[in-house]
């Protein structure tokens, strides 16, 4: 079946959504990451079922994801902030081992759309996605342009098909 089937079966329905914004100095009053998540999302007809905020901790982060899974019942969570390498950075600590699916995808494409933007800065960053009890769960940088890129070229236009190869 092609990719252009599958997107005609998964329809577009709406996806009940989580955002986490993972950073020691942001919260609910400045967050433009998390904002931009949660607006391109509901611009795109998604539910925002939920959103947290957690220190770069890999214990509160793995709060936060589960909260959103497991209270909120979110289908796919998006945690933006704390994907670099600094010695701080813990979201990719705090999913990676979580994911019983791994999309390496993701994050090579993301890596390879940041090149066109910043150059071989890009290798700083871990993004990755993948499937976390049957959903979906994607680790994006804290940046604003890199929330951007990652959500209008990589997440919106796919989630529902995404989410359809997950349940099905």
């Amino acid at each position: 079946m092609s990719t252009e089937e599958h997107r005609r079966r998964a329809g577009q329905p709406a996806v009940r959504c989580g955002v986490i914004t993972v950073s020691d100095t942001r919260g609910a009053d400045d967050d433009p990451g998390g904002d931009l998540i949660a607006s391109l999302l509901a611009d795109a007809g998604h539910a925002i079922a939920g959103r947290r905020w957690a220190r770069d901790d890999v214990q509160q982060v793995r709060g936060a994801l589960n909260g959103l899974i497991f209270q909120e019942l979110c289908e796919v969570v998006i945690l933006t902030g704390g994907t670099g390498i600094a010695r701080r950075d813990t979201t990719y600590e705090a999913v990676e081992p979580l994911l019983a699916k791994r999309m390496d995808g993701f994050g090579e494409l993301f890596r390879a759309f940041s090149f066109d933007e910043v150059g071989p800065a890009a290798m700083l960053s871990r993004a990755l996605a993948g499937v976390y009890h049957d959903r979906l769960v994607f680790a994006l940088p804290g940046s604003v342009n890199g929330v951007r890129l990652a959500m209008t070229k990589l997440i919106v236009p796919e989630l529902a098909h995404l989410l359809w190869e997950v349940q099905r």
